[in-house]
């Protein structure tokens, strides 16, 4: 029973490695396009709303 449950133990934390190894997904940015960042809204001095936008 000890080695069962052993067993049962490795494959729950195998399968939950390999699960929370599956939302990683690393893509190299291609050469010819610039970096771009989003910029969040935010509010500026003044009580300046600020829209959020693209910033290259």
């Amino acid at each position: 029973m000890r080695r069962l449950m052993l067993i049962g133990l490795g494959l729950a934390v195998m399968f939950s490695a390999s699960l929370s190894l599956t939302g990683c997904v690393v893509v190299a940015p291609r050469p010819h396009y610039a970096a771009r960042v989003w910029v969040p809204a935010y509010y500026a001095p003044g009580s300046v709303y600020v829209s959020g936008h693209w910033r290259s």
